[in-house]
């Protein structure tokens, strides 16, 4: 287990963070970067990197910090505005994965640019399968400042493999930009997305939870979700879109927009199993939604 703090707020004969420090919880690392350089962090060991109450940071360039380092848990503590805290300050910004077997959970991702393409990425051909991301936050800092995507993979077939996004908060405030929680580009396998929460004032066709495209993604779960967007159309599907084979299945999920003729809940079915998922039908106001697909 690794400490990463960039606060003044030490434990009894701590020091202040600092990246060549040993990373213990009295000799912590400053940056989450430092530590995943260090060589006391070991890949595929299941090493975890605990980042302290209060650790902030601004990410500016794709550089400035990597998921590089195969296996390694970062886990982020503390409550509210005490979690750790990740401002992405360039459309460019993003944090590059290219290894599998990574995981992140409460840390809070704030868009303070003008379309920040993704808070996290699949670069060029990496696979960086079985990468989880749980119980953390994103935010728009504005009207004008916000994600495009939380996470986006890449073209290559099965990067994505084993991709899990459950128990997040996607909060957007950008009203018109065509945004998704995640981006698939790729054929994929064993994909969940599971109890996330998505308020949005957008009112674009455009899915909320995740974009499919044209591709096969097999072994898909989507489930627990709930989402709020006050699109007037939604023939792109509300949660989810996506012209691809599927195979999986799409459960209690909750979905509200104002489209008062298609009402979709996902443009995608085939093959996919659906129950007990609830969508509007119409945009009339305070009335319950529907099983949406249709009931057969």
């Amino acid at each position: 287990v690794h400490w990463v703090n960039s606060t003044s707020i030490l434990p009894p004969s701590g020091t202040s963070g600092a990246d060549g420090n040993k990373g213990t919880y009295q000799q912590p690392f400053a940056t989450i970067e430092g530590a995943l350089n260090s060589v006391r962090v070991v890949a595929s060991r299941g090493d975890v990197i605990m980042v302290m109450p209060g650790y902030t940071e601004t990410l500016t360039t794709a550089a400035q910090l990597l998921f590089d380092k195969a296996g390694v848990a970062i886990v982020g503590l503390g409550v509210g505005s005490l979690r750790p805290t990740l401002t992405f300050g360039a459309a460019a910004a993003n944090i590059p994965i290219t290894v599998a077997n990574v995981s992140i959970s409460n840390i809070l991702f704030s868009s303070n640019f003008l379309n920040v393409a993704s808070a996290f990425t699949a670069t060029t051909t990496t696979t960086p399968t079985d990468f989880t991301v749980d119980g953390c936050e994103f935010r728009d800092s504005s009207a004008t400042k916000g994600f495009k995507a939380c996470v986006t993979g890449n073209a290559t077939a099965n990067s994505l493999d084993g991709f899990t996004f459950i128990n997040n908060k996607r909060h957007q405030l950008d009203a018109t930009a065509a945004t998704t929680c995640v981006s698939v580009l790729a054929a994929t396998s064993h994909v969940t997305m599971a109890h996330n929460q998505v308020v949005s004032p957008a009112l674009n066709d455009t899915a909320a939870l995740a974009t499919l495209a044209a591709n096969a993604c097999l072994d898909l779960h989507i489930y627990g979700n709930r989402v709020w967007r006050p699109s007037t159309s939604s023939t792109g599907g509300t949660l989810f879109s996506g012209s691809g084979v599927c195979t999986g299945l799409v459960y209690d999920n909750y979905v509200w927009h104002l489209d008062n003729s298609a009402g979709l809940l996902a443009t995608t079915g085939q093959t996919l199993g659906f129950f007990e998922n609830y969508c509007p039908v119409t945009s009339a106001a305070d009335k319950s939604a529907l099983i949406n697909p249709v009931a057969v």
